[in-house]
């Protein structure tokens, strides 16, 4: 990747699965540091679990970028 992103720090939400996934990934591709925000929770709102957001933050980490995760909700 082009680095277009060193020095600049990414906050997404929704991080965990789907879109947000894929951009939280890209823009630590890019050399983003990266804050992956997802509570963990299913669709109706009910459960929780950090794991979700500790995937993406190890996958990026062993991919050699820079992330933590955050599991609170931002709504």
């Amino acid at each position: 990747m082009s680095g277009v992103m060193e020095g600049q720090v990414g906050i997404i939400t929704g991080a965990g699965r789907g879109i947000g996934r894929g951009v939280a990934i890209l823009m630590a591709q890019e050399g983003a540091s990266v804050v992956v925000v997802d509570p963990g929770v299913d669709v109706d709102g009910t459960g929780g679990s950090r794991s979700i957001a500790d995937q993406v933050v190890k996958e990026i980490v062993d991919g050699g970028g820079s992330a933590v995760a955050c599991t609170e909700s931002v709504a």
